[in-house]
């Protein structure tokens, strides 16, 4: 028999607190570790989760002039909230007819792609801006070797283009002891050898940690930024920027042996008091952390009892009496990072902060 104690609190929306003066402070520390160029923000998906417009403005102002993102309509977004003098890189590239005036710069991804740009910088009697990727040991996006050979016999090819970046993407620079690494570094300096004279885009965020042979004219990281530690098994250098706080809407009492959610996977083993709270994994908490994942509330660690459901997670906080409805605990924050979590949910913490759905308010401070 169980016996509810306490509900029916005020309705309140989880609220995602993200703290833009870290993500500021973040940039700052790795521009200073990056001496040879500029430092570019990446905010694809939303800035991660946190907000592309007041993260991108808050960059803008500390001083960043280059910013990428992933898709076209990303950049039609972002272009709306920045001044200008901003760059905008589109990673998945675009065809030469969607900018719109829209002031975005495609990275170029293959041969094909590069020959329509060109053709219509050409026929338009003016440059386009493009930035070049070739691809290292990565093989996914960009020009892999037998196009860049193409391309280095026929050098015409780029007439029509304004060439602003060649690029490429480190596949293992979290893991600094991997041989993929250096095989990328030098194939890196064999293509941009290819193109005298034109800046190098190289590191990411662990990238910008593997030493002086990684750094170029920009870097380009996205996860450190926000948070996520770049040194994977080491102390992590960059500032947390986002908490997740989400309402408890009611407390039972339940005595020893009773289950609790979906499948009773989960069994109390002495009388309990179990708080439901408002997030699920439609919430991008993932069901992965059934009875793994834990929360926070006031200097105690409070462990998920059952199954994660699609809108609710049920808390055992037998040990917490302060927990009341209407009062907020934390699923995200130090004591849970998005590293911590992902590590538990056998995923990585890039997934557990972009995953975050719209039902949360963001509070920006």
């Amino acid at each position: 028999m169980t016996a509810i104690i306490e509900c029916c609190a005020p309705p309140k929306r989880g609220e995602l607190h993200v703290d833009i003066a870290a993500v500021v402070a973040n940039w700052r520390d790795l521009s200073a570790r990056h001496p040879t160029g500029p430092v570019a923000g990446v905010v694809k998906a939303d800035a991660y989760g946190l907000g592309a417009k007041q993260v991108g403005r808050a960059l803008q102002a500390a001083g960043c002039r280059h910013f990428f993102v992933a898709q076209f309509q990303e950049g039609m977004a972002l272009r709306a909230h920045l001044g200008p003098g901003a760059m905008i890189g589109v990673l998945g590239g675009f065809g030469p007819s969607a900018d719109a005036g829209a002031e975005l710069v495609p990275v170029i991804n293959s041969l094909a792609d590069l020959k329509e740009h060109a053709e219509a910088g050409r026929d338009g009697g003016m440059e386009r801006p493009v930035i070049l990727h070739v691809d290292t040991g990565m093989a996914r996006l960009g020009l892999p070797v037998e196009e860049l050979a193409v391309l280095a016999q026929e050098p015409g090819l780029l007439r029509g283009l304004d060439l602003r970046y060649v690029m490429t993407h480190l596949a293992c620079a979290d893991e600094p002891g991997h041989a993929m690494n250096d095989r990328q570094r030098r194939a890196f300096a064999a293509a941009s050898a290819l193109f005298p004279g034109v800046p190098r885009s190289f590191a990411n965020s662990s990238g910008l940690f593997l030493g002086e042979g990684y750094h170029s004219e920009l870097a380009r990281p996205g996860a450190a930024l926000y948070g996520i530690n770049p040194l994977p098994g080491q102390p992590n250098p960059m500032r947390l920027a986002a908490r997740l706080m989400v309402p408890v809407i009611q407390v039972r009492e339940i005595p020893a042996g009773v289950s609790v959610g979906y499948g009773a996977t989960w069994t109390a083993t002495r009388p309990s008091r179990i708080a439901t709270i408002s997030a699920g994994y439609a919430d991008g908490y993932p069901r992965s952390l059934s009875s793994k994942g834990w929360a926070w509330f006031e200097g105690r660690r409070l462990p998920l009892a059952g199954r994660v459901s699609m809108d609710l997670i049920t808390l055992d906080v037998t040990d917490a009496p302060g927990v009341k409805p209407g009062e907020m605990v934390q699923l995200i924050g130090p004591e849970a990072t998005p590293d911590d979590l992902g590590a538990a949910a056998g995923t990585i913490g890039y997934e557990m902060l972009t995953s975050l759905g719209q039902r949360y308010q963001r509070v920006y401070g």
